[in-house]
């Protein structure tokens, strides 16, 4: 994500804008039979500036197709990444006892991360018992127009 000055952004605009990353990181994972979870982008604040300032995170997950299916979406995100803007600076086994395999990206145009998690059956992590692939997407942090209250968003 780029550290400048965070951008003054109406919060449903934010996210507007993280549904559309999502949007993007889907449609790159490129399993559409897949089932996807509901939930849109919320708001949280961000530590510096609590009253003025927010940042969207929109975490989900693609279920419900084998864990073939599963590892070659993940694969596919990892191979698109790149090439759409993205600069990928963590993937590899995390450092649970299951060695899910994850990958951090940030994008190079706008204030957005995304972190995925492969959750599939392996050696370490045994059976699997809902294969997965776990999305969290998270911006920057916005500067709320003035006169809005942050309280009363969610």
């Amino acid at each position: 994500m780029t550290d400048s000055k965070p951008t003054v952004l109406d919060v449903d605009k934010a996210r507007e804008k993280a549904k559309a990353v999502s949007s993007q990181i889907y449609d790159l994972i490129n399993i559409p039979s897949g089932k996807v979870t509901e939930p849109g982008p919320s708001i949280a604040p961000c530590d510096e500036d609590p009253d003025h300032l927010y940042k969207t995170e929109h975490p989900w997950s693609v279920y419900g197709v084998p864990e073939d299916e599963l590892k070659a979406g993940f694969q596919r995100l990892r191979d698109a990444l790149p090439g759409k803007g993205w600069k990928i600076w963590r993937y590899g086994p995390n450092k649970s006892r299951a060695k899910t395999l994850e990958l951090t990206a940030d994008s190079t145009t706008e204030p957005f991360s995304v972190d995925a998690e492969l959750w599939v059956s392996s050696p370490t992590a045994g059976r699997e018992k809902e294969p997965k692939i776990l999305i969290n997407i998270v911006s920057g942090c916005w500067r709320a127009p003035k006169g809005t209250d942050l309280s009363t968003q969610y």
